[in-house]
């Protein structure tokens, strides 16, 4: 690869443990093989799975990186052997499988999607992980429809955040549970009704705001307890999907509302998924969302950016759940 370091700076855990773990190493430049590109990275995003990683709690699937990161921006600085969609010089935001905090990162050229006009590129590096994500998860699985509402817990998350905007783009009553005024008031000022889980009981809240017939969708993060109070606040043919269990993914349930009100549970991960099952969901992303995105009608909601350097100093602050839509790396 002409004109490029043989090596880059890189983030990656010494062993299993807490943000102080974090360290910036200098590693081989990887090479793109058929069908990838090499994205010259200039900010990527910080999810709860690399969290997760750090701890040792997520393992990287076979063939990726152990250095972290899930989602990347910038600027393609090699193509591989095959690859017809993506040319030296684009500009490109793209899922990945791994790697992601560091100056140089691979992507299936499928997986990549053009930086949406009027975005930053730290807003950009927001977009791929969340909003594939929050697709498949709400609108494949969870199949919300105009008309129907929809619960997302978590509503500050970056997840939250884009499930908030998508659904109402899409025509849905959205209702999402927050933990304190400030997050409450952020949700409402992305369209939904909140409900403080701190202060109020949310199955009794929904029931209140809906006339005590439930919610037709909910996304949970939270697991835990929450795990038998979704199937009280869900409505007759209401769909859970399940994308993360905070709170642990194992209660004692009674699933006797499964049956009475014919709910669905379901729920997935991104991370495994094959090649063309996320390239089926970039090209509905890139057909469906990105000219809302370019029209400004959503927006990632970015609340703090760090240097490659202070991965460390992200993960606290996402660890603390203190912030309001997602967190970023420059690079």
């Amino acid at each position: 690869m002409a004109g490029l370091p043989q090596t880059m700076k890189a983030i990656a855990a010494r062993e299993p443990g807490g943000p102080e773990v974090l360290e910036l190493r200098e590693i081989e430049t990887p090479v793109p093989g058929h069908g990838e590109i090499l994205i010259r990275v200039e900010a990527a995003g910080v999810n709860r799975p690399d969290t997760f990683q750090r701890m040792g709690l997520y393992p990287p699937p076979p063939g990726a990186p152990d250095t972290l990161g899930l989602e990347v921006a910038g600027e393609v600085a090699a193509t591989g052997p095959g690859v017809t969609r993506w040319k030296t010089g684009d500009r490109v935001c793209a899922l990945v499988g791994g790697g992601g905090y560091a100056e140089y990162c691979l992507s299936h050229e499928a997986h990549a999607l053009p930086v949406p006009k009027g975005l930053s590129i730290a807003e950009a590096a927001a977009l791929p992980e969340t909003f594939f994500t929050v697709w498949t998860n709400v609108f494949e699985r969870g199949a919300l429809k105009p008309g129907e509402t929809f619960l997302v817990h978590g509503g500050t998350s970056g997840i939250g955040t884009t499930a908030i905007q998508l659904a109402v783009c899409f025509g849905a009553r959205v209702i999402a549970t927050a933990g304190s005024a400030e997050k409450c008031a952020a949700c409402e000022k992305l369209g939904a009704e909140a409900i403080n889980y701190r202060e109020k009981d949310f199955v009794a809240e929904v029931k209140s705001l809906t006339g005590g017939r439930g919610v037709d969708v909910i996304l949970d993060m939270v697991g835990g307890d929450y795990i038998q109070r979704n199937l009280q606040a869900a409505a007759t043919d209401g769909r859970i999907v399940s994308i993360a269990f905070l709170n642990g993914s194992t209660a004692e349930v009674n699933f006797m509302p499964v049956m009475l009100k014919r709910l669905t549970l379901t729920g997935s991960t991104l991370r495994p998924r094959s090649i063309e099952e996320k390239a089926a969901l970039a090209h509905a992303l890139q057909e469906k969302v990105w000219s809302l995105i370019e029209a400004g009608r959503v927006k990632p909601l970015v609340d703090a950016t760090f240097p490659l350097a202070e991965a460390a100093e992200a993960h606290a602050l996402m660890e603390r759940s203190s912030h309001i839509g997602k967190i970023i790396l420059t690079v």
